[in-house]
């Protein structure tokens, strides 16, 4: 995974307020829904909407 594509994962975790969860458990420790909203949100901001 490339700078930016992190860059953009932590900004789309972020915006779906999982920040503090992300620090405390890591990628590994989010649940399917969360990762799922966070490539929902992904998706959206590569399509030029930003939520």
């Amino acid at each position: 995974m490339n700078k930016e594509e992190l860059e953009l994962k932590y900004r789309a975790a972020a915006r779906l307020g999982l920040t503090d969860k992300l620090l405390r458990v890591g990628w590994a420790g989010l649940s399917a829904q969360e990762t799922g909203r966070i490539g929902g949100m992904i998706a959206a901001m590569r399509r030029g909407k930003e939520l």
